[in-house]
């Protein structure tokens, strides 16, 4: 559905975008994560046909984005990190007022707007004024009015950015619906966690370079250094965690609530070492077993650290 080949945006001296290779198969959901200003935006506004190319060439659904761009846009529904809104408008009124920018029927405009706020779940507000309505509210009127043509594709540019915890997971459930309909979704964030149960792959974008990409399973197992241990005791928690930061088998320990959160290099026979060397010590261990690294460890793994580390040489 999608491909890239060496695609490049520079500002004059500024390199936004460097060398970008990517596909993004159809049907699947592919997550953007990199810090602002890392060069996903400027990837979306190339695909969306509104930025060209200073290098390099992209094709959505086959076609060229530059030589065939009113093609990829009747492919494509597109979502900006902010949009404008027409709050004079009611929601079923917004709605339509796109679905004729489209050069959608007259006669089947409305049907298309209520079955789209019944899908962002916004059925009960369509007769409101969108200059009433939440943020949350906002966020799912704008991808429904990024559907009203049909899009195979769909890319969003930060489309959780600035929800509340509730919002969030709303907006989620709405894409969850999305991607069992068979929609391709391309969607950035920079929150890392908000992607991981969600997408199929992932690309993680540093100083306008693709450092990583692939399943989340697949970009963890080629970032992984070492081991993460949860380890939880009944006491001396303060006195384990200073213990655990002077042995020269453990490279961080950080506290999680009750428990102790530590990476260790090696394998499982430094596992075993370290336990002993635990209950050695007396200290009362209940449960000691390995967890999966965190989404945003594997992110500052594979960038080298978000703020002035050298990214690494791209995992894919």
């Amino acid at each position: 559905m999608i491909r890239t080949e060496n695609l490049s945006k520079s500002y004059g001296d500024v390199q936004a975008l460097a060398d970008l290779h990517l596909e993004v198969t159809k049907g699947t959901v592919f997550g953007f994560i990199g810090p602002n200003g890392a060069g996903k935006s400027t990837t979306m506004q190339i695909l969306a046909t509104l930025l060209k190319p200073s290098a390099g060439s992209a094709y959505v659904g086959g076609c060229d984005v530059v030589k065939e761009a009113e093609e990829v846009r009747r492919i494509i529904g597109y979502m900006p990190d902010f949009f404008g809104v027409y709050d004079s408008l009611t929601a079923v009124e917004y709605l339509e007022f796109y679905a004729a920018c489209y050069g959608i029927d007259r006669g089947v405009r409305r049907k298309i707007a209520l079955e789209l706020l019944e899908l962002v779940n916004l059925e009960d507000k369509r007769g409101e004024y969108v200059d009433g309505l939440s943020r949350g509210m906002k966020q799912r009127l704008g991808l429904a009015r990024s559907l009203v043509h049909d899009p195979a594709l769909l890319i969003l540019d930060e489309p959780a950015s600035g929800l509340d915890p509730r919002a969030r997971i709303e907006f989620r459930e709405v894409l969850k619906e999305l991607r069992a309909m068979g929609k391709t979704i391309m969607i950035s964030s920079h929150i890392l966690p908000e992607l991981a149960g969600l997408c199929d792959s992932i690309g993680v974008m540093e100083k306008g370079r693709l450092v990583a990409n692939g399943s989340v399973d697949e970009i963890t197992k080629q970032a992984e250094r070492g081991r993460l241990l949860e380890i939880r005791m009944r006491g001396r928690d303060e006195e384990a965690m200073a213990w655990l930061e002077a042995s020269p088998l453990v490279r961080r320990v950080t506290r999680d609530g009750p428990r102790l959160v530590v990476k260790v290099d090696g394998d499982e026979f430094v596992q075993e070492e370290l336990l002993r060397k635990l209950i050695d010590q007396r200290f009362p261990v209940y449960r000691f077993n390995e967890i999966a690294p965190d989404i945003e460890d594997v992110f500052l793994q594979v960038t080298g650290g978000m703020n002035g580390g050298e990214a690494n040489e791209p995992l894919a």
